[in-house]
């Protein structure tokens, strides 16, 4: 009898426990396959209204704002079951770099950012599961809309030569100048500097204009801020350039762009590179493949023309019919076993032979140079400013077709 009692008594409890959960948390929207519960509604409206009271930030009527809330965990539910369907998965190694990044960001490492959060009254790990379901929600996205968009050179060269482009991209410019009264005195002044003679030596000697006792210097300025027979002079050019003789009411003008300045501002150490690899296979093992390579070296050393024995025995399909060259390379370009050889290479000095994940190589850095790759990022950034807003016009677009599509139900709750 006790034990008859004691099993209602335990069902009596379950049923309870159920009940109070079914209660607290409900159902609230189903979408396709998934659903929206109660709870989630209830947080995010809860979050927004602190976030937006701490913020200052006036919020619609609560009945509105609930429609908003409801249709962003919509939109979002919807996008969590497409990725589950392209079999989007973000693991922990992946996550936890996230939360390391962040938290470098913060200035703390992992351990602190965790022990501050939790001190705060926080859970870690619900976090991580919001930042994991971001993190598949940026995926999604990326891998629906990315492929759309398009962006052609002609759109990155119209939006380059805007206004707002000029103000946020372009570095400002500093350029020393050499103005005489005549063409023939700047063709002179001209011939000298090709000559070797010194640009500042010659603005002491030679200009006119009164920014002579600078050295010739102009004061710093973005292209679209100097005068356009000078822009359109210096634009797009290397630090060191020298202009042609350019023609104005007061004169001949030589410029020399001295100097650049801004957040875009790069220069890029490069090497002008061949090299000759040999793979191993089934009939040449690693011991002969490497015994091959130090034979084509020392025959280069005897003598023997380097393209040539590249053009005949390397291995490598994409430089070995080009005489082994391999171009310009910057930093980060290639394999680290061949980098450490190539930046510690003396020029014109054939390395030793060394092992890569390829195979075998020796190579010969024929030049060196720091180069000016200003206009490469200006680009780069101008693309992704273009597509950053290509991307959120194609995906609202993605976003409400795929609201309208779904199957929503709202589930009455009162």
């Amino acid at each position: 009898m006790k034990k008859l009692l004691l099993i209602q008594i335990t069902i009596l409890i379950s049923t309870f426990s159920f009940s109070k959960i079914e209660v607290l948390d409900r159902v609230a929207i189903i979408v396709d396959e998934g659903v929206v519960m109660e709870s989630q509604i209830n947080e995010l409206l809860l979050s927004t209204k602190l976030r937006s009271a701490e913020q200052g930030i006036q919020l619609p009527p609560d009945d509105a704002l609930l429609d908003e809330i409801k249709e962003q965990l919509i939109i979002q539910e919807l996008q969590l079951q497409r990725g589950q369907d392209f079999g989007v998965r973000i693991s922990d190694t992946e996550l936890n770099q996230t939360f390391a990044q962040i938290a470098s960001s913060n200035g703390v490492d992992i351990e602190k950012f965790i022990d501050e959060y939790e001190a705060s009254g926080q859970d870690y790990e619900k976090l991580r599961e919001e930042v994991r379901r971001d993190m598949i929600i940026q995926r999604v996205q990326r891998g629906i809309v990315g492929g759309l968009i398009n962006i052609t050179d002609q759109e990155i060269d119209g939006f380059l030569a805007t206004e707002e482009a000029i103000a946020q991209l372009t570095p400002e410019l500093l350029v020393r100048q050499i103005q005489v009264k005549t063409k023939a005195l700047a063709e002179e002044v001209l011939k000298k500097i090709d000559e070797g003679e010194s640009f500042e030596d010659l603005v002491e000697s030679n200009s006119i204009n009164q920014n002579r006792s600078q050295g010739g210097l102009m004061p710093w300025r973005k292209i679209n801020e100097m005068p356009s027979i000078f822009a359109n002079a210096i634009k797009e050019q290397s630090l060191g350039f020298i202009s042609e003789p350019i023609e104005t009411g007061s004169g001949f003008h030589l410029l020399k762009l001295e100097d650049k300045r801004g957040p875009l501002v790069k220069f890029e150490e490069q090497w002008e590179t061949r090299h000759v690899l040999l793979v191993p296979s089934a009939i040449r093992d690693v011991d002969a493949t490497k015994a091959e390579a130090e034979v084509l070296r020392e025959k280069v050393l005897a003598g023997e023309d380097f393209a040539k024995i590249a053009e005949q025995y390397s291995e490598d399909p994409g430089s070995g019919s080009n005489g082994g060259s391999l171009d310009w390379l910057p930093m980060g370009s290639t394999v680290s076993e061949f980098e450490n050889v190539m930046i510690n290479s003396d020029l014109n000095v054939v390395s030793e032979v060394f092992e890569s994940q390829f195979g075998f190589h020796f190579l010969e850095v024929t030049g060196k140079r720091l180069e000016d790759i200003t206009d490469y990022q200006i680009e780069e950034r101008a693309y992704s400013i273009l597509f950053s807003r290509k991307f959120d016009e194609e995906l609202e677009n993605t976003l409400r077709s795929m609201r309208a599509e779904a199957f929503v139900e709202f589930k009455d709750l009162d």
